[in-house]
């Protein structure tokens, strides 16, 4: 009888639970609310087997339960309960499956004026292209990619000059009308999935596959990939920007093609060195770092992650808030580089000063930081020297206090919790794994020693 009363009981809560739950569905934002409806089926069919089981167990043990007087009869087959379980487990899977097939019908059927949008899927990173005015996406391959073409696009195919590259996380669409994303994956299995859209695709690495949707409601949703993919893969997120019109038009017109990125100037460092002064007065003559300033090595640091800081500085996702006192005087300093020939002329010339290693101010573990550094070093590399497309920095060689300082502020939320700072935003997450300042410290001597 206990038994019997437990599975009762079961069923009744699992009832209240699912009706009563908070837990539900986020807002449709798209065409396919053909896929809740498949889902309500699902429940449905599959909560009446749920209910019907367990009141039969619970019917079975109250019914058949052993008492004086009674005694068991075997019955090894019973040919009308057996037609019943077979044409109703019959029904109740083609009520699950037919619906399934009919929206797929629809899901593989991409609208002919759909506009097209290539998402890439890199560990642990968003991007996008689209095509030019001439309508048709460029040739890629992955043996093409590298630091200066990130897409790998073929640099000889007249139909990639116009594409338009999008190389931050988030993209726009517009609102109202198709969209086909072609997904292509640079290294392993990924998933690209908008909730509030309710479809969602895997990027299979060698092939492209693809999704299209309609978007019904402007708003930003976020993007998550929903294919274990790496130990970050939590952090791989991402925006759409559902836009109407006029907006979309603006956006639009911000973005470069990849004509244009091949057509940036290098830096010229002797113009860079007038510039550089006011830096200097920070990070030191050489881009050694001030400690006493609050200035960090410079020298030796990738060009690419110097530009994207200053960039993070330029539009507010780095020292905006309150609590990052340093970021907060930097801030106006980033803005002393007023166009992009500036920024690089000053980054050409750091790339000419000495690499001298930071010396070392933080007394740590080293030994004991080796095991920490294990979870760093997939993005920033077994000996420090940072991956660019990881968009990890060099960590060898730098700033040791200013290491210890920015991993605090990524742990406690005073950087990378900007909703547009995607890269800090996985920091963050990693930092949480640094649980007191003795952890750190001897991850930061191991850093040293590199």
């Amino acid at each position: 009888m206990p038994l019997a009363v437990v599975l009762i009981l079961l069923v009744v809560g699992s009832l209240i639970f699912h009706f009563l739950s908070p837990w539900t569905f986020t807002p449709l934002a798209s065409n396919w609310g053909q896929i809740d409806f498949t889902i309500d089926i699902t429940f449905v069919v599959t909560g009446i087997v749920f209910v019907a089981v367990n009141l039969f167990m619970a019917w079975c043990v109250i019914r058949y339960r052993a008492r004086a007087g009674h005694k068991a009869r075997y019955d090894p087959e019973n040919q009308k309960l057996e037609w019943i379980l077979t044409i109703a487990t019959t029904i109740g899977v083609a009520a699950m499956l037919a619906p399934g097939l009919w929206v797929w019908a629809k899901f593989v059927d991409v609208p002919a004026d759909a506009q097209e949008i290539e998402a890439v899927g890199q560990q642990w990173h968003w991007s996008y292209r689209l095509p030019g005015e001439d309508g048709e996406f460029g040739t890629v391959h992955n043996r093409l990619v590298s630091l200066d073409n990130p897409f790998g696009i073929d640099p000889d195919d007249p139909n990639g000059q116009d594409d338009i590259l999008v190389a931050s996380p988030e993209i726009h669409i517009p609102l109202g009308q198709p969209v086909k994303f072609n997904l292509r994956s640079k290294d392993v299995l990924h998933n690209f999935t908008v909730a509030q859209f309710r479809v969602k695709m895997d990027l299979v690495p060698g092939m492209e596959t693809y999704m299209w949707l309609t978007p019904t409601e402007p708003g930003r949703y976020e993007v998550l990939c929903e294919e274990l993919c790496g130990i970050a893969h939590f952090a791989m997120r991402g925006a759409v920007i559902v836009d109407d019109e006029a907006d979309y038009t603006t956006w639009l017109a911000s973005t470069s093609t990849f004509a244009e990125t091949q057509a940036v100037a290098a830096g010229n460092a002797d113009i860079g060195r007038a510039q550089y002064a006011v830096c200097a007065a920070c990070h030191g003559q050489q881009g050694e770092g001030l400690e006493l300033l609050n200035g960090p090595k410079l020298a030796g640091q990738s060009k690419w992650y110097l530009r994207n800081q200053i960039h993070a500085y330029q539009n507010g996702l780095r020292g905006a808030n309150e609590n990052d006192t340093y970021g907060r005087q930097m801030a106006p300093m980033a803005m002393t580089l007023a166009n992009e020939s500036a920024l690089n002329n000053v980054i050409a010339y750091i790339q000419t000063l000495p690499d001298t290693p930071a010396p070392e101010t933080i007394g740590g573990n080293a030994a004991a930081g080796e095991k920490t550094y294990e979870i760093c070093a997939y993005c920033h590399g077994t000996e420090g020297q940072g991956i660019y497309s990881m968009n990890a920095p060099r960590l060898a060689g730098m700033s040791d206090w200013y290491l210890k300082r920015q991993l605090a502020n990524f742990r406690d939320g005073v950087r990378g919790a900007h909703p547009k700072d995607y890269y800090g935003m996985q920091m963050g997450f990693m930092a949480q794994t640094f649980r007191d300042e003795k952890v750190m410290n001897d991850v930061i001597a191991y850093i040293h020693t590199l």
